[in-house]
């Protein structure tokens, strides 16, 4: 299947195009070069047929960040990798007190900057705000930029030295750019003119290998030959001459703009705004005058004269090139068949661009059903779609993208370094910190006191030291990490430490997992007694139901995708439906509704949406109206700003089958409501429903399919022991380009107050202001109106009357005014994709989910949001609420709520699935080791009370124990290896968490990559792993090699005996050799004991030799 580069080999060689480009190439400087009549994605296609054919770069200025990065991402699509690179802003407002900086955009500009430099023309796709900050000249650059290349000589310390003089920030381990890190004879760069952070790898003052890695698992991604140390050239405290992008590009570039006079009118507004904040600057440190910052209009409008420059020609011209753009077909099928058999008629050849491989299908199968019989249509299906289609009658083509045709919405990309730099942060967050509380699953709740090295029998090994009540302390070695797990519970409170050696600990984990138990029963017996049920098995999609999903605006993430399938094959069974859909704010969860709502309305069956807000019946109404409007589907609502009489007819509607789908708050419950053939219950947020609510909805849903949406996460562990008594489907991934929303934390300040809003307005946008009381909410509204006198600002709450509720919500949805003054209301559901600033008041009075679910209303388009965060000064607030407002500000990316996990989220999420009650036990124990009980628990239920259940699940799984090992070998990572403390305890345990021999090899390889070759304790200490996955096959509980003797005991409780495999072989070595080999008993307990194991591959072979089922791996 061809792809859109297809079209260069078209209108490389077109006499319109060719004309274009001699001009341009050729004109005097000064002169303007239009280009009429390229509809479409038709100019990404003549800019990439210029650099192909002139071979010297090009700035190309689109007028706003939105149609560069469309313009961008049709030329990725073009031109070879690397061709085409983006110059963003630094999304800096000028002089602003606080780095309101991206670094991932300083990356980009750095990278620019740098390739500029180079002999390969390339294309730069910008825009006014960004050529509005002044660049450093290329003097400059080249003075403050090495390039390192294999086998260079290059001295450590030099480059140590080197980089500290460029402002590198020296780290343990690298995650975002301006940071290295030096380990022996390795050392990490991460430089500002790269995407990637690169590993130099030196053989004394030699460079043996140069390589990019991941900031996320820090393991290599590519060899390369050479790369370029650049510093951060966003750096404007330095008092260096600064220029343009079009002075520093030189004078053989080639510059287009799109429309110069709205670039030269943004550029004087930002010179202007730069003036206004620097005269009102208080900062005693000095800053650089605005003209040697920011370009102003007349001084690129002089620059310009001495270039030709390339315009977008708006007036009918003898060399236009005479195409139009792809009519809107508003989805008419009809019309578009009818339009491209008018083409095939002319004889023009038809080409259509697809995003995606479903959309193709879906649109072949409507083409192939409307198209006229004995009629072929012949098109040229390209895989992949340009932004805009075009029709060209004089080259005979005619190219539409999918998109337009379904009105979907097509997303641009940009690539960002921001998510990797923060999954690494979030891994840090689990990291144990000295002092924390843990709870130990044999010896309950301690401190963490840290990695500490003991000595056993003569040889050193590192230990994790916890200090229980009275100051007692338990080492607990580096093979039993996980008995170890974070102590967290819902309020943060602190625990009592435990008592080493008293029963408290076990007492309470036994009342514990005898309630757990309990409760898993019945989660599963409910389970299986909906699989017995008989319910609605719903006809396969039809062609209604495809019209629908191709409809959708946005294209479909990966989770969305595979939700849908499980909620579809649900419904198509006999089984009754009862799935769970958890996801984060703003993943999708409701066009999931709305296509299973669908679904069964096309099966003649009624469907009940269950909503916990006035305002979220509303806003799903709005949403499922606009989805379904134009398909046989009656969408209604019933909430309390509906009056007596529209109820009245409602329930008449609803009884007699005349509305399909209704939604509402727990009225739907009511006796008085009466559905004529209910086939399918949506419910949005369960868990805010009261206890009688919940009880009605249980008699509800026998029989019938269920859906439930939920935002509030349900941590990992927990999804797996629950899947066994619950259908669940999770999604985790944000839509594309979903940007994080940069979230700062601030005193009150009415300056700032005024910028954030003003700045908002000015590029078009609208505001949230958070206030949670009621009695002064007009007097905020006020103070802001003070502040911004041209804001349109209204106030809400939820006191006020249905009616005036709706007509707000409305009213801000339709941008009627820019400021909404509100309590908590904002919090569920609302989605206003043009409101990107959040600003709240008395933040520290919030809880961290509110925060986040608040903080979700923005950053629902494409555009950067603003999420500020208003509290006193932190000094002065309890440490909960510090640490509150410091998380949310830290972890700022879409879906870090989910993983993060925003701890008291995952809990609530538990007590939600699993009862109240259960919060109490989870206080007792923690979290982590009340998740371990949870799945001991499930796991006992599907071999004993529900074996038959999940017969079929099982595949001759065998219970398998933890198997702990003892030794006096020296079994640790040296220091020398690897230096930092927090690393050496993530990647011990790590190691302890590794499910079998087929990751370890992996992992070795990793640790080889980041640390240099592993010295004997490390790869002794990970070839001992084998010992107890080999001990753990064969039943054993515990193996100890003290004294070159290996002892390995099997449990008491009468549940395991030594298997027979290796009771018979061992009885063989016995009779062989009795001196050696013994068996012996202890307190019941069963164990082997073998003299003369000096060696850990010695001990694997032991083991290996008794264990028939030998591990397939070869040990090293």
């Amino acid at each position: 299947m061809a792809a859109p580069n297809s079209f260069l080999e078209i209108y490389r060689s077109d006499p319109r195009v060719a004309a274009f480009l001699r001009t341009w190439a050729s004109a005097a400087a000064g002169s303007h070069v239009p280009l009429c009549g390229a509809a479409g994605s038709l100019q990404a296609v003549v800019a990439a047929s210029a650099l192909l054919e002139l071979k010297r770069p090009i700035i190309l200025l689109r007028s706003d960040k939105e149609e560069a990065a469309y313009f961008f991402n049709d030329l990725e699509k073009l031109l070879p990798k690397d061709s085409v690179l983006f110059f963003p802003d630094s999304y800096r407002r000028p002089y602003a007190d606080r780095d309101q900086i991206d670094n991932a955009n300083i990356g980009l500009r750095a990278e620019v900057l740098d390739r500029l430099r180079g002999t390969k023309p390339i294309i730069v796709v910008t825009y006014p705000e960004a050529i509005a900050e002044k660049v450093i000249t290329r003097t400059q650059l080249d003075s403050r930029s090495m390039e390192v290349a294999l086998g260079a000589k290059l001295d450590v310390n030099f480059l140590n030295e080197y980089l500290f003089e460029l402002h590198f920030e020296r780290v343990d381990f690298v995650e975002k750019p301006g940071q290295f890190a030096v380990r022996g004879g390795i050392v990490d760069v991460f430089s500002f003119a790269h995407s990637e952070p690169h590993r130099l790898e030196f053989f004394g003052s030699e460079v043996e290998s140069i390589r990019t890695f991941d900031v996320v698992n820090q393991l290599t991604l590519s060899r390369v030959d050479r790369m370029t140390l650049v510093p951060n050239v966003e750096d404007k405290t330095s008092d260096e001459r600064r220029e343009s992008l079009t002075s520093y590009v030189g004078p053989e570039a080639l510059v287009w703009v799109e429309r110069p006079e709205v670039a030269l009118d943004k550029l004087d507004r930002i010179h202007a705004l730069a003036e206004e904040a620097y005269v009102a600057l208080q900062s005693v440190v000095r800053r650089l005058e605005p003209h040697k910052l920011y370009l102003r209009g007349a001084e690129w409008e002089r620059e310009l004269k001495g270039r030709v420059l390339a315009v977008d020609g708006k007036l009918p011209d003898p060399s236009s090139l005479q195409t139009a753009a792809q009519p809107a077909f508003a989805k008419n099928f009809d019309l578009l068949t009818r339009t491209l058999d008018g083409h095939r008629q002319a004889k023009r050849e038809l080409w259509i661009m697809c995003g995606q491989e479903s959309q193709r299908e879906r649109l072949k199968a409507i083409l192939n059903d409307l198209q006229p019989e004995g009629q072929e249509l012949v098109v040229h299906w390209i895989d992949g779609a340009l932004h805009r289609g075009w029709e060209d009658p004089v080259a005979g083509l005619i190219a539409y993208v999918d998109h337009d045709l379904f009105e979907r919405y097509q997303r641009f990309t940009i690539r960002d370094q921001h998510e990797q730099a923060q999954a690494l942060t979030l891994k840090d967050l689990n990291a144990l910190q000295v002092g924390d509380y843990v709870a130990h699953i044999d010896h309950g709740i301690g401190r963490f006191g840290g990695l500490q090295k003991i000595d056993v029998g003569g040889v050193k090994q590192e230990a994790i030291k916890l200090v229980y009540r009275d100051s007692d302390v338990l080492y607990v070695s580096i093979h039993g990490l996980h008995k170890i797990a974070p102590y967290a519970t819902k309020e943060g409170t602190e625990p009592n430490l435990s008592k080493l050696g008293s029963p408290a600990w076990q007492n309470a984990k036994s009342k514990t997992k005898r309630r757990v138990k309990e409760v898993a029963f019945d989660l599963i017996k409910l389970y299986a007694k909906r699989r017995e049920a008989k319910g609605f098995a719903f006809s396969p999609d039809s062609y209604l139901q495809h019209e629908l999903e191709a409809s959708f605006a946005f294209e479909d993430t990966p989770d969305q995708i595979k939700a849908m399938a499980d909620v579809k094959n649900d419904m198509e069974s006999p089984i009754p439906m009862d799935r769970l859909i958890c996801g984060d704010v703003g993943f999708g969860k409701t066009e999931i509704a709305v296509r299973a709502a669908f679904k069964a309305v096309a099966d003649s069956k009624q469907v009940a949406i269950l909503v916990p807000t006035t305002l979220l019946a509303f806003q799903h109404f709005r949403t499922f109206s606009k989805r379904l409007k134009d398909l046989p589907a009656r969408v209604d609502y019933i909430n309390r700003s509906r009056s007596a009489k529209e109820i009245k007819a409602i329930l008449q509607d609803l009884e007699e089958g005349r509305i399909d789908i209704l939604i509402g708050t727990h009225r739907i419950l009511s006796k008085d409501l009466k559905f004529k053939d209910l086939g399918l219950m949506i419910i949005d947020e369960e868990q805010k429903f009261g206890v009688n609510a919940k009880d009605k909805l249980k008699t509800l849903k026998a029989n019938i399919d269920t859906l439930t949406l939920s935002a509030t996460p349900i941590p990992r562990t927990l999804q797996f022991s629950l899947m066994s008594a619950r259908d669940l489907s999770v999604m985790t991934t944000p839509p594309p380009n979903r940007q994080p929303v940069d979230t700062y934390l601030m005193g009150f300040n009415e300056e700032r107050l005024r910028d954030s809003i003003s700045y908002e307005i000015s590029r078009g946008g609208q505001i949230f202001v958070i206030n949670n009381r009621i009695q002064n909410l007009s007097e905020v509204a006020g103070m802001l109106q003070r502040l911004v006198p041209d804001a349109r600002i209204a106030t809400g709450h939820g006191q006020m009357n249905g009616h005036e509720m709706e007509e707000l919500i409305i009213g801000f949805m339709e941008a009627r005014f820019d400021v909404l003054v509100s309590t908590t209301i904002v919090e569920n559901g609302l989605d206003v994709p043009n409101a990107n600033t959040i600003i709240i008041l008395d933040a520290h009075m919030f809880g961290l989910s509110d925060l986040h679910q608040m903080r979700g209303r923005v950053g629902r388009s494409n555009r950067k949001a603003f999420c500020y965060l208003i509290s006193p000064p932190l000094g002065g607030l309890p440490e909960e609420a510090r640490k509150r407002l410091q998380a949310l500000e830290q972890f700022s990316d879409l879906g870090s709520g989910f993983k993060i996990a925003l701890r008291d989220l995952e809990i609530r999420g538990a007590g939600d699935l699993l009862g109240a009650e259960q919060s109490g036990f989870i206080n007792d124990l923690g979290f982590e080791t009340y998740q371990k009980l949870l799945a001991e628990a499930v796991e006992e239920l599907k071999q004993s009370d529900f074996k038959e259940l999940y017969q079929e699940q099982r595949g001759g799984w065998t219970q398998t124990r933890e198997c702990q090992l003892d030794t006096d070998w020296e079994l640790l990572l040296p220091d020398t290896y690897v230096n930092s403390v927090e690393e050496r305890l993530r990647i011990y345990r790590e190691l302890d968490a590794l499910p079998g021999p087929e990751s370890l090899e992996t992992y070795r390889l990793g640790l080889v990559d980041r640390f240099g070759t592993l010295p004997p304790a490390a790869e002794n200490m990970l070839q001992s792993l084998h010992i107890r996955w080999l001990g753990q096959s064969m039943g054993m509980d515990k193996i100890r090699i003290k004294s070159n003797k290996l002892m390995a005991y099997f449990p008491d409780d009468g549940d395991f005996s030594i298997p027979e495999h290796v009771l018979g072989q061992f009885l063989e070595d016995l009779q062989r050799n009795s001196k050696r080999f013994q068996m012996k008993q202890k307190d019941r307990r069963n164990y082997l004991v073998v003299d003369g194991v000096y060696k850990v591959s010695e001990a694997i072979e032991l083991l290996q030799h008794w264990d028939h089922k030998k591990v397939k791996e070869s040990i090293a």
